[in-house]
């Protein structure tokens, strides 16, 4: 049977802070979760010594680069240019809500001060602690911080890289001992949580590197992580800090929320996305703005406003935030055709984001014209596609839910309604259409 909207929006609110199996998660971290989930939207940044060739940061396994010459990176990566406070005021700027940085990625490099390796930012010729600055300028301009973290490694060799799918040309020819490659992963998760004031969140990655490929039938890791160990730290030191993993599958215990790599969740475009999205944890979406993560010299498919708004819009919808992500350029300077685009949708959000921030999704299935968004007593409806509307008229499944008013977002100009059975009409003649996004609010009783 149909649920009414209202019971809908009231059925998400509750099992957003539902603990996941056998984790019980402190009060201060449920506080988190329902601030991430009226957050809706983030950046991601991916930045580090893989910039420098100007080919992503998959460069070195996907060019066969050593360990030996590799390392070679770290004495000419001198990101001159790099201005912490400029990064966060973007942020800020384009309506974003929490920034997710880069501190060590599949490379193993590090972008602080860490006693636990010695390729690290502290050994270019920079010599400063980029997470401290990030860190620093977040906290000073009020926004969150999320630290993303490599659980794979190309060059280490306690790293159990002779069952790994990937990093197995780097000359790597000792054996792995994951007991030593758990401790210095506890060791520098440590740092990271104790040394940076509040962060909001762990975004792990690289789980997939010990599994089948993503949609295979038995995906079972081929190694114990000892993510009761890894997870029970973070909550120990941090009870607030959230914990999300790239692993492409159902959230784990201990786990906070759940992220989908290159789709909506629901879409599987990038073949990384068979998993169920979750009901009982927050959820986010993170998505490139061409299709690299970390710079590309010849990337040069970027994504317009238009379709950055349009995610942002499908993620809400689907009860889910919008990781944008930014591959800055090896001198610290994030290109013009990101940062161009990103002011434009701050100034969408600007009037709009109402409609965005706050919201709840999943009140009712995608429609041939759009998608909502909920707030209270109000729905969104956001008309993507007016060509689908036929004879003038907007048709919306809202169920036994009855509705009081219907009226544009821009202007607030009241719009006929006719509401048959589970069905109702919506005549739009006196509609202006916008090219972006056209708004209708529904005004529930």
């Amino acid at each position: 049977m149909q649920k009414s909207l209202a019971s809908l929006v009231l059925f998400f609110a509750l099992v957003l802070a539902a603990p996941a199996q056998n984790y019980q998660p402190a009060p201060e971290n449920l506080r988190a979760r329902e601030w991430f989930s009226d957050a809706r939207f983030g950046l991601f940044i991916h930045w580090g010594p893989f910039s420098i060739p100007g080919s992503g940061e998959w460069v070195m396994n996907e060019r066969g680069i050593t360990v030996k010459n590799y390392t070679r990176l770290m004495h000419f990566f001198n990101p001159v240019d790099f201005d912490a406070a400029r990064w966060v005021s973007m942020a800020k700027q384009a309506g974003m809500k929490y920034i997710t940085l880069i501190t060590r990625h599949h490379d193993g490099f590090s972008m602080w001060d860490t006693k636990y390796s010695d390729f690290n930012i502290m050994n270019t010729p920079y010599k400063k602690d980029i997470v401290k600055m990030m860190a620093d300028e977040c906290h000073r301009q009020g926004i969150k911080l999320f630290l993303y973290y490599s659980l794979l490694d190309w060059r280490r060799e306690d790293y159990p890289h002779e069952t790994g799918r990937t990093g197995q040309k780097s000359g790597r020819t000792g054996h792995g001992n994951y007991a030593s490659y758990l401790q210095f992963m506890k060791n520098q998760l440590t740092e990271l949580l104790t040394n940076y004031g509040e962060i909001g969140g762990i975004w792990f990655d690289g789980h997939w590197d010990q599994t089948e490929p993503e949609g295979a039938k038995d995906r079972t890791a081929r190694i114990d992580w000892k993510y009761n160990e890894i997870y029970g730290l973070i909550h120990k030191l941090q009870p607030a800090c959230m914990i999300g993993n790239n692993h492409h599958m159902t959230p784990f215990d201990g786990e906070d929320f759940q992220m989908f790599e290159q789709d909506l969740p629901g879409e599987n475009k990038s073949g990384l996305s068979f998993q169920q999205a979750s009901d009982q944890l927050p959820v986010e979406a993170c998505v490139t703005m061409n299709n690299s993560w970390g710079f590309n010299l010849t990337d040069t498919s970027y994504k317009s406003a238009r379709e950055v708004i349009r995610l942002l819009i499908g993620a809400a919808s689907r009860n889910a935030n919008l990781l944008m992500n930014v591959g800055p350029m090896p001198n610290g300077v994030i290109q013009p055709e990101f940062t161009d685009t990103l002011h434009a949708v701050g100034e969408w959000l600007q009037v709009n984001g109402e409609t965005i921030y706050g919201t709840r999704g999943k009140i009712m299935a995608p429609q041939p014209w759009g998608v909502a968004t909920s707030k209270g007593k109000k729905v969104y409806l956001h008309i993507l596609q007016p060509s689908a509307i036929t004879g003038a008229t907007l048709s919306v499944p809202v169920g036994t839910t009855k509705i009081a008013a219907v009226t544009a977002f821009a202007g607030g100009t009241k719009l006929p309604f006719r509401q048959t059975g589970n069905n109702l009409g919506i005549t739009t003649s006196s509609l202006a259409f916008d090219n972006n996004d056209t708004i209708v609010v529904l005004e529930l009783k």
